[in-house]
């Protein structure tokens, strides 16, 4: 059995009901808004943010309708965030196909996101559980101000791996965060479970980001963004960040003033790249996922739900190992 199997065995029935809320959720009158969202459902990614939600429900026993609508409202959510993403970043891919406003335009694409978000409170609603609303609203906040956050480490050219996980945490972790927070708060799991899943949901979306980080130093085209977009982009990830403020090295000073540049050619990202490559700076990224890891397995201690546990494991091993 592939991993993705594995993860999913103790839900896999209350997926496919989650797939026909969210199908339903998104159903209207207007003929373009129907084909631009049957278009980007086609590729509705792995689904692992509401399968969190799922399995954190499963911890404590049965998938409940309040669990359902959960999930399924922050699976709105963050697909709203992809799409306004790809505006922002001027990307034309997602899911190794067309985005949105690559096939219609930027404004479309707005609106598209708008009608998500406006989904997701709905969904959330739905649930008629003032917590779990809750949950998912401060989510939005988390997730727009980690974005601004970054970009305004980005202008100042920020050097600061405090600063850099504080970004994580909010625009990555936060999500997951939400996923086993809502999952647990729709089954009334007690409170000591609820903080133990959350922590658990946080290094998990420390990994994620992290991983995420590491695939734009190598050239890989299923990923949907070229090799050193984040770089082009002024944004210092955790491995160039370890090279320009641990690495001893006498290119560090003249490495650091060309990310200030604006408008880095193919040659000087290719270079900084390397220096980040070369200094250790993916062997220490790599080391802060395995110590991450092994702190998200520590908050499972004393569940005694195995399958669902196994599951996690098996959710924190694909997102250290997966290929894009």
């Amino acid at each position: 059995m592939d991993t993705l199997s594995i993860i999913k065995k103790p839900i896999s029935s209350e997926l496919e009901l989650l797939n026909r809320v969210l199908s339903d959720s998104l159903q209207t009158r207007n003929e373009l808004l129907n084909s631009i969202v049957d278009y980007y459902l086609e590729t509705k990614g792995k689904q692992m943010r509401p399968i969190l939600v799922l399995l954190a429900a499963r911890m404590f026993g049965a998938v409940s309708k309040m669990t359902i609508d959960a999930a399924v409202s922050v699976e709105l959510l963050h697909n709203a965030s992809l799409i306004h993403d790809d505006v922002v970043d001027e990307s034309d891919r997602r899911r190794g196909r067309k985005s949105v406003n690559a096939l219609w335009d930027n404004k479309v694409a707005v609106l598209v996101g708008d009608f998500f978000v406006s989904s997701a409170l709905r969904q959330a609603l739905a649930t008629r559980h003032l917590e779990i609303i809750d949950t998912l609203s401060y989510l939005g906040g988390e997730l727009a101000g980690g974005e601004i956050d970054q970009l305004t480490n980005t202008r100042d050219h920020v050097l600061s791996e405090e600063a850099y996980f504080q970004v994580i945490r909010q625009k990555t972790a936060s999500l997951f965060i939400a996923c086993m927070r809502m999952g647990a708060l729709s089954v009334g799991a007690p409170a000591d479970r609820l903080i133990q899943l959350e922590r658990f949901g946080e290094k998990l979306g420390l990994c994620f980001q992290i991983k995420d980080d590491i695939f734009d130093y190598y050239e890989n085209e299923e990923i949907g963004k070229p090799t050193g977009n984040d770089i082009r982009e002024g944004k210092i990830t955790l491995p160039l960040l370890f090279a320009l403020t641990q690495a001893d090295d006498p290119r560090r000073d003249a490495m650091y003033e060309l990310t200030k540049k604006e408008g880095l050619t193919t040659d000087e990202i290719s270079l900084l790249i390397e220096y980040a490559k070369e200094t250790g700076g993916i062997e220490y990224a790599n080391r802060m996922m395995a110590k991450f890891r092994d702190e998200a397995i520590a908050c499972l201690a004393g569940f005694d739900n195995k399958e669902v546990c196994d599951a996690l494991v098996h959710v924190l091993d694909y997102t250290l190992s997966r290929k894009k």
